[in-house]
């Protein structure tokens, strides 16, 4: 009888994980082609699409035109910046207001809380008219800073809905006797909760980091001369209306995901803790 039990424990964990691998794989799969593809020749491509490249179809000429004739390095550059300066103001910003109204209770602190879920629900594209006439009225238009400030907006939100409630899992304690010490609210929150929260400030991080990095929405609006292009932009210059060069594109695209994958493969670690944070008590 005590068996069981057993196995249909180990059956649901069977099930389970066999959905995870299957998810998991159907996830990676599109990333899995872009990368062989991107080392294969254009014939190779379209003869066998999902093989990996072989003696006859290796090429690395995408990588050649890429790096070699166009201006990638300025995109690749244009996108650091842009989104480097989004996550350091986002998740300063974002941890502070997020303290604010973790860590001190005034009357209107359930309606900033509600301004901020609408913030979350509301797409910011809906507001790209009117965001497109402010930023040409503030003389901002083809220029990094305008991007900066859109993506800065769109990502508050969320950023400080995450924080404030994980913050709001610190015991009190702790802050009440780093202020009988004599110790200030910047100190406490610099030296204390900050620390305390470096698992949600990785999770929060990557989710503003991915969308950022690969939005196009915005740098097509907003930015229209070459040398303010980011990746995503830069990579439609390969894209015709009756011929593309896929041997580019793939390899811009290869190119674009490594600071992702750097970015996963040094937060891996906090960035599942803070998820799972809460989780299990």
């Amino acid at each position: 009888m005590s068996s069981k039990p057993l196995v249909q424990k180990s059956l649901s964990a069977t099930l389970v994980h066999g959905i995870l691998i299957c998810y998991s794989i159907l996830a990676l799969w599109p990333i899995f082609l872009v990368l062989i593809n991107s080392f294969k020749s254009r014939k190779g491509i379209f003869n066998d699409p999902m093989a990996l490249p072989s003696a006859e179809t290796f090429s690395t000429i995408g990588f050649d035109k890429v790096l070699g004739r166009s201006n990638f390095d300025v995109y690749f550059f244009n996108s650091i910046t842009v989104t480097v300066l989004t996550l350091g103001i986002t998740l300063l910003i974002g941890a502070m207001a997020a303290w604010a109204l973790a860590g001190y209770k005034y009357k209107l602190n359930t309606l900033l809380a509600f301004y901020l879920a609408i913030g979350i629900m509301v797409p910011i594209r809906l507001g790209t008219v009117s965001i497109l006439k402010l930023v040409v009225a503030m003389g901002l238009m083809n220029t990094l800073t305008a991007l900066v400030l859109v993506y800065i907006a769109m990502s508050l939100p969320l950023t400080i809905f995450i924080l404030s409630e994980f913050m709001q899992q610190i015991p009190n304690d702790l802050k009440e006797a780093a202020r009988c010490d004599g110790v200030s609210e910047y100190r406490i929150f610099f030296q204390i909760i900050l620390p305390l929260t470096r698992p949600a400030i990785a999770t929060v991080g990557v989710f503003t980091m991915v969308p950022v990095w690969n939005d196009l929405w915005f740098p097509l609006i907003l930015t229209a001369d070459d040398s303010v292009r980011t990746v995503t932009l830069g990579v439609q210059q390969f894209v015709g209306q009756y011929v593309t060069d896929w041997n580019s594109v793939l390899a811009s695209l290869t190119l674009a995901i490594v600071p992702v994958f750097i970015l996963y493969i040094i937060f891996s670690r906090q960035l599942i803790r803070g998820i799972t944070a809460g989780a299990v008590k």
